[in-house]
């Protein structure tokens, strides 16, 4: 069974969803009842999350239980809800209809002419928040759906004319494989999501199953630098267009210039300069990012002016390195970086922005992905000065691995175990100062370490 707007729409029809304080679930739920579905929804703890949705007319539960789901004609679910969930196996026990949230993403999809899905390892909230800046920016009225809070958007969706969708693409549970792309952006691949997937070329094959998504007539936009990306689309029957700093790509970057970890270059198309850009946001990975967005946008129509401004002109997302103040005289950043290739270009980005010292504090999140890689984790934890591990976000896992954070502290250089968020403020209270950059990272809610130190300043 596929689900249907159309069946589900109209007071006596009651679609319910499985975990909708998610950020992607919220989104949906706002989206489904701006087409006329009746939503309602159950989350674990309460959250701002649920009380907005409840401002929105969209009824909510905290908790889950099997009573919420009674009449509902359909049920929702986001691939982290277990399916011992109460709710999950009360609908199946009942022949009510279970639906994975991409699947509901990727139908509503469709009923667009235009799809512009961005999907990578890293960097996909960064580029799609981009891509839906330039396209805003240019005067065309997207709908955007990405994983993080945007103030230009105000939230994680906006709702547009129905002529483009921009979306954040997932490969964990193969989630984008349910959506339906005519530009399909790879930014690069990486080992990641082990609970899932069971090496690196299944993760390959997933992505070649993505870009495959792409109609006959549409678009593959991907990372030339990158050799897994690559060999995801070598030989598929695509038109692909390449990026990167080679200048074998399609588009690529040159004449670089790095002011305090914020690049400028020249955008060179088709082997002919294009336009010049300067990021306001720092790093050397957001230039792959631009120039992916800029390949994006010109596939769009997007005038070439239109487009360096806006991307000169994007100020970021929220949890991506995102100045979130100042305390005791140090400044104050968070990032979601969970991954060693994402840390690497985080605390590379830090160390070249000419700080005095920098300090980490970063919550592992999920035990399988802290065991796999845990050499890769101390290898790029070791770039900052000092680094603070605490204890592992354990998300929807159990510790079956027999792995902690203690293990991973003692093998980076200048590594700190602090097990709780309390005791990290503590330890920066005492010890941060005039000319730190303090960055707390990971996927978890490290992010209140800096809320709190910032409500205290």
């Amino acid at each position: 069974m596929t689900f249907s707007i159309e069946k589900y729409r109209g007071p006596d029809h009651r679609v319910h969803m499985v975990g909708i304080g998610g950020i992607s679930m919220s989104a949906l739920a706002k989206m489904l009842s701006s087409l006329g579905i009746c939503v309602t929804g159950s989350d674990r703890d309460d959250s701002e999350t649920l009380s907005q949705l409840s401002s929105l007319g969209i009824k909510t539960f905290v908790g889950h239980d099997e009573k919420n789901v009674k009449s509902a004609c359909a049920v929702i679910r986001t691939a982290a809800v277990s399916d011992e969930n109460p709710e999950i196996r009360y609908a199946r026990d009942h022949g009510i209809p279970v639906f994975e949230r991409a699947e509901v993403w990727g139908h509503i999809m469709r009923t667009y002419p235009r799809s512009l899905c961005i999907s990578g390892t890293h960097g996909k909230t960064t580029s799609t928040s981009m891509s839906a800046h330039i396209a805003m920016c240019a005067g065309l009225d997207p709908t955007v759906m990405v994983g993080a809070k945007l103030p230009f958007i105000g939230g994680s969706l906006k709702i547009g004319d129905g002529s483009l969708f921009i979306a954040e693409s997932c490969e964990y549970h193969n989630s984008f494989l349910f959506f339906s792309p005519t530009i399909a952006v790879i930014l690069n691949i990486d080992l990641d999501h082990l609970d899932f997937f069971h090496g690196i070329d299944e993760i390959i094959a997933s992505f070649r199953s993505f870009a495959s998504l792409t109609p006959e007539d549409g678009v593959v936009i991907a990372n030339y630098d990158d050799a897994n990306v690559r060999r995801a689309v070598d030989g598929i029957d695509r038109k692909i267009i390449f990026f990167g700093l080679d200048k074998n790509a399609d588009i690529y970057a040159k004449n670089i210039t790095d002011r305090c970890g914020f690049f400028s270059f020249d955008v060179m198309y088709n082997g002919a300069f294009l336009t010049r850009v300067s990021l306001s946001v720092p790093g050397r990975h957001n230039i792959y990012n631009a120039l992916s967005c800029i390949a994006s946008a010109m596939q769009l129509g997007i005038p070439k002016e239109a487009v360096s401004n806006a991307v000169s002109s994007f100020s970021g997302a929220s949890r991506r390195f995102e100045k979130k103040g100042t305390f005791n005289g140090a400044v104050i950043v968070d990032d979601y970086a969970h991954h060693p290739s994402e840390i690497r270009a985080t605390l590379t980005s830090a160390c070249d922005m000419g700080f005095s010292r920098v300090i980490c504090v970063f919550q592992p999140h999920t035990y399988t992905r802290t065991a796999a890689l845990m050499d890769e984790f101390a290898s790029a934890l070791s770039l900052s000065d000092i680094t603070i591990v605490t204890d592992i976000y354990a998300a929807r896992e159990k510790n079956t691995v027999g792995v902690s954070s203690r293990d991973l502290t003692a093998k980076i250089n200048g590594g700190i175990y602090i097990s709780e968020i309390d005791g990290v403020c503590e330890y920066l209270r005492e010890n941060a100062r005039s000319g730190d950059i303090v960055i707390t990272m990971g996927a978890g809610n490290i992010y209140q370490a800096a809320d709190k130190l910032i409500r205290e300043n």
